[in-house]
């Protein structure tokens, strides 16, 4: 487990709420319960005080963390139920100085440090928005920012709310050869240390992403890059926890295409069975990992008309054909979606999951904050008083998505022919 040495002569922050501890000593890990050993260049498992001696990545390949102890592993189970407490979701604000800085640019904003700095600081610090966020992803970037309000680091600010922090590790985008554009995500060879880095700092989560588009005329996803990316996320979930952070796994299918909500669900489940499958082979301990995805929709050029019920049933089909029941949560992304049809979806969802045993939610970036840049357009400045009482309205609507209880307008959530 995270063990910590806490006293006040070392000014350590500890955040209580589940039991959960952080600061920013070193942390000291427990003895694990397994330990890898070397025998005629295989890998096994050996445990302590009974001598047996299991072949990793054979019969006991799916040992579901076994080489976390008890401690390691409860925590990880806190940290990943404090992310799915119902009614509220994660802000994901981990867009790179680049990417923000281009929507700063469309808006007439300079990009420059302090204003990615106070832009974030509204939305971590508005008013009541502890009511509605669970959890926050940040950018390596906003780590070691502080808070004009009192000096703190960005992530202690968010723990002193009851948010957890996170941050985004994955590197840049690759595109595999060979294979009509589709990527892979590259980071994993100096995962462990930057990870060790994150906790340290307070994050307690990491997130990465692996793009996806359906391309049914170029056989996109191919089994090649539905394997890479499966496989490079069970890595980064296996790496992470060992770590001590909680893995946020997310597969993001591309609204592009032209495909119907039926092909949209076959890919769909041929995806996230792939990852499961290459989650639990791996070792990673289920019950301490986070679903991010996608809302499975038809592609935005799809001449078929659907429904929101439909699609919200149509995620409910694909997250009880492969998800397991041990992961507590899955809170999807936006991708591209308006707010309204997000809001909608969401909810549609979760009034038909009946005794799914999930929790489902939003994970939501350009959805928020989208409509944040917009009141800027044409101003002299980033306008953030408005934006941070626009944000805390957003968040309202998201939080009654997540409980079902989203008061959808006609029309809204609906998929129509364009």
């Amino acid at each position: 487990m995270a063990c910590f040495l806490a006293s006040p002569a070392m000014g350590l922050q500890q955040h209580q709420q589940h039991g959960i501890a952080w600061s920013t000593s070193v942390r000291a890990r427990s003895a694990p319960a397994v330990r890898l050993v070397s025998s005629s260049s295989k890998r096994a498992l050996r445990r302590p005080g009974n001598g047996l001696v299991r072949m990793a990545g054979s019969l006991y390949s799916c040992h579901g963390g076994v080489h976390l102890s008890s401690e390691e592993k409860t925590e990880l189970e806190k940290i990943a139920e404090m992310i799915g407490t119902p009614g509220k979701g994660i802000t994901a604000c981990d867009e790179g100085p680049g990417t923000i800085g281009m929507r700063f640019e469309a808006v007439g904003i300079e990009n420059t440090e302090e204003n990615r700095r106070a832009y974030r600081q509204i939305l971590f610090e508005t008013p009541g928005i502890g009511d509605y966020l669970s959890a926050a992803i940040l950018d390596p970037e906003t780590l070691y920012q502080k808070s004009s309000s009192d000096g703190s680091l960005f992530p202690a600010k968010l723990w002193s709310l009851g948010i957890v922090p996170g941050v985004k590790p994955h590197l840049k985008v690759y595109e595999l050869p060979g294979q009509n554009g589709a990527t892979v995500m590259q980071g994993l060879d100096s995962l462990a240390v930057r990870c060790a880095e994150y906790r340290k700092a307070g994050c307690r989560f990491t997130k990465w992403r692996s793009p996806l588009t359906i391309d049914e005329r170029n056989g996109q996803p191919s089994d090649l890059v539905i394997e890479a990316n499966m496989t490079d996320l069970a890595r980064f979930a296996l790496i992470s926890q060992a770590e001590g952070l909680v893995p946020i796994i997310e597969p993001d299918v591309s609204l592009s295409g032209d495909h119907d909500l039926e092909t949209a669900v076959m890919i769909n489940v041929k995806i996230q069975s792939s990852l499961f499958k290459a989650c639990l082979e791996h070792g990673v301990y289920m019950e301490g990992c986070v679903l991010k995805s996608n809302i499975v929709n038809p592609g935005k050029k799809c001449p078929k008309k659907y429904s929101v019920e439909e699609i919200g049933k149509a995620n409910i089909d694909t997250l009880r054909r492969t998800m397991p029941a041990a992961i507590r949560t899955a809170n999807f992304l936006s991708g591209g979606q308006s707010l309204s049809d997000a809001c909608a979806r969401l909810s549609a969802m979760n009034k038909v999951k009946g005794n799914s045993p999930w929790n489902l939610s939003f994970s939501w970036s350009a959805a928020l904050q989208m409509p944040l840049f917009a009141l800027c357009k044409g101003k002299d400045g980033l306008q953030l008083d408005a934006m941070s009482k626009l944000y805390l309205e957003e968040l309202k609507l998201a939080g009654a998505a997540a409980l079902g209880k989203y008061d959808a307008k006609p029309g809204e959530g609906d998929h129509s022919p364009k």
